[in-house]
Parts: structure tokens; C-alpha cells; sequence
């Protein structure tokens, strides 16, 4: 009986939205102490009711576990084609998985989606173009 209910929910994927980590200042990436994570809405519409929940997690040696305070922000709109800035990161959490959860409205749907950067993953040789703040950073789509 319950997975019959479970094939008669819809999920819509989420597309065109995408996270991003960084730099304050490309030529002192190596020493900056707090780079920023932006929220970007590559859709044509806006998306409501958005909210993020940002948390940095790992396992150590030993099995001994480091977690930061889970952050939540929310944002009524995101417009079209835009970005906001979520909030800064310090650098030393990038030895930590660092994973943000995004939830919206577009469309009269909930949408969610997990964006996960792996531990070691913000760094240079990762960066592109972001979209709309014309500075290097790594995004997840």
C-alpha cells in the first residue's frame, strides 16, 4: 500500500539554481579568512519561500566527529536571473563536508535539493566563472 502512494507523488527536479563558495578577493584567496556563499536563481522566474540550511560536517581519525551550528537563512523572494549572498564562510571549515539544503516555492511546488561540497573540494583548480557576480568560485548546479 505505501509504495503504491509513494509512485503517485510527483517530484520535480530542481534546474537552473545553483550554489556558489567565494573569494571576497581573488589575489589573497590563500589568505583570505572568510569567503561568501550565494544563492543563484538561473530560472526566468522568481522563487518564494526560500530557505537554506547550511551545516560543515566530518568524520576525523578515530572515528571522533566535527560538526558546525547548523544555519538557517530565508529568503521571501529570489528574482529572476539573480543572485543573493547567503552568508560568509570561514576558511577553515573547508576541511569539512559543507552541505546546504535548499528548499523554494515556484510554480505552486515545494521544491528541495542538497547541495554538498566534499571536504577539499573549495579550492582554485575548481573555479569558474559565477554567474552573475563575475568572480571565480566553485559552484554546484
Amino acid at each position: 500500500m505505501e509504495n503504491d502512494m509513494k509512485k503517485d507523488i510527483l517530484i520535480h527536479k530542481v534546474e537552473d539554481l545553483a550554489i556558489a563558495i567565494v573569494p571576497r578577493d581573488e589575489s589573497l584567496e590563500d589568505k583570505e579568512e572568510l569567503w561568501d556563499v550565494f544563492l543563484i536563481n538561473l530560472k526566468e522566474e522568481p522563487i518564494t519561500c526560500v530557505l537554506v540550511n547550511s551545516t560543515g560536517y566530518s568524520e576525523q581519525q578515530g572515528g571522533e566527529q566535527r560538526r558546525t551550528t547548523t544555519l538557517r537563512h530565508f529568503f521571501e523572494e529570489v528574482g529572476p536571473l539573480s543572485v543573493v549572498q547567503v552568508e560568509p564562510i570561514q576558511v577553515q571549515v573547508f576541511d569539512l563536508t559543507n552541505e546546504y539544503w535548499v528548499s523554494f516555492l515556484h510554480d505552486n511546488y515545494m521544491y528541495d535539493k542538497k547541495y554538498v561540497f566534499v571536504r577539499g573540494s573549495i579550492r582554485p583548480e575548481h573555479f569558474m566563472m559565477v554567474p552573475f557576480i563575475n568572480r571565480k568560485g566553485v559552484v554546484i548546479r
